[in-house]
């Protein structure tokens, strides 16, 4: 059909009619486009691990606490340990190293998801250091933040384990005698996790080279001429070993109960006993610590293939009070401060010491979950378990059950 417009025009005509936006040309005025509503703001994304470094765990997540999963608190009720509905809990678990010696560090929270989600514990063990949490640094590691970052990492792990309702102890890793400055210490991490139902405190990791009297009460450190049967230059910082010279002042264990009392934390109180933290005779004989307002006081024995008479030195104290195995291994090495002859077979001594531990239901964490940090636990950062200690700590988490061949 012929029109008197040409097919161009019709077009425009149409498009117009319909309300199609216009182009500007040179001869028309210039029409603005619409400004186009504001994309919605995208959901956060989840909290990815953080990348791995070569031969290490990727790193999970830092985790805001959530309380309604927190396990329960606990308190001390005879020799035993209960929840708020008096049900008895046993904890179980590994000891998690390296914060005592590394500031930062050493894949730390992928050790804890591993032992806690995979290993099946209740409880880890976690090592601290007064100089890092106050931001002192080491030798060969500087903290430039006061020591910031080092007591968010102890409270990523502390969200970590009460998230899956289970429990922390909290270690000062120190050697020797309980010292004037750490009371404000304890005082400052008691304020932190004050009646946290996750969290007990293991206020001194070794207590040794005293008597149950300073042990306890406090008094002079009085030096022995006679070298120890052990070499501790290994544990101890040059500064530590020259004030150890000088016969110094202990305030003793019953004043870092009451420094944490003081707080009003009721957390339960873990103390070592002397030996390095393995005899516990002196807490049948008079030297129980006093503690009138908290949930209790539990006793640390630290149990290795050299340590002798496990009926004198633990059992004994056992009958009366919670126990807790703080640490516990062996390793096919052997260890180079302690004679040859004294260090058994891992493959014989492992089993009779779960087998003792299971049999008389004691509390323990295992050492250690790094494999550089003997006796190892695993073998490598893919958590693979050595089979002369990490197997049978994994199966024995994992609910079977050791025969005690044999007492030591």
């Amino acid at each position: 059909m012929k029109t008197g417009f040409s097919l161009p025009i019709l077009a425009l005509l149409l498009a117009l009619a319909l309300g199609a936006p216009r182009f500007a040309s040179a001869q028309s005025t210039p029409v603005s486009a619409p400004a186009p509503a504001p994309a919605p703001a995208p959901a956060p994304a989840p909290a990815q691990p953080a990348p791995a470094a070569k031969g290490k765990p990727a790193t999970p997540p830092s985790e805001e606490p959530i309380p309604e999963k927190f396990p329960s608190e606990l308190r001390v009720v005879g020799n035993r340990l209960h929840d708020k509905n008096g049900k008895e809990v046993w904890l179980q678990g590994v000891h998690v190293v390296s914060m005592e010696w590394n500031p930062k560090g050493e894949s730390v929270l992928a050790a804890t998801k591993e032992v806690i989600e995979n290993w099946k514990a209740n409880v880890i063990r976690l090592s601290i250091k007064d100089d890092f949490w106050y931001g002192k640094g080491s030798k060969n590691i500087r903290q430039d933040d006061g020591g910031e970052a080092y007591r968010k990492l102890i409270q990523d792990v502390v969200n970590f384990c009460a998230n899956r309702g289970a429990y922390v102890v909290i270690d000062h890793h120190r050697f020797g005698y309980v010292k004037e400055e750490h009371l404000p210490f304890w005082k400052e991490v008691a304020e932190v996790y004050k009646n946290h139902p996750a969290v007990l405190f293991d206020v001194f990791n070794e207590p040794h080279g005293t008597t149950w009297e300073v042990w306890r009460n406090g008094g002079t450190i009085v030096k022995k001429d006679k070298k120890p049967k052990v070499d501790e230059a290994a544990f101890l910082s040059a500064e530590e070993k020259a004030r150890n010279e000088t016969g110094p002042y202990s305030p003793g264990m019953q004043k870092l109960v009451e420094a944490v009392r003081e707080t009003g934390a009721k957390n339960i109180i873990i103390a070592g006993g002397l030996d390095y933290a393995y005899d516990l005779t002196g807490i049948t004989e008079g030297y129980a610590l006093e503690d009138k307002t908290g949930n209790g006081v539990m006793y640390a024995t630290h149990i290795y293939p050299w340590k002798r008479d496990w009926e004198k030195k633990v059992l004994r104290a056992a009958e009366k009070h919670p126990i807790f195995v703080g640490e516990v291994g062996a390793q096919v090495q052997k260890m180079s401060f302690i004679p040859a002859s004294a260090q058994e077979d891992p493959y014989t001594w492992a089993p009779d010491v779960i087998g003792f531990i299971q049999k008389h239901r004691l509390n323990w964490t295992a050492f250690s979950f790094h494999p550089k940090a003997a006796p190892i636990m695993i073998s490598d950062w893919e958590f693979t378990p050595t089979p002369f200690w990490g197997q049978p700590v994994k199966e024995a988490l994992s609910g079977k059950q050791f025969e005690l061949k044999k007492m030591r």
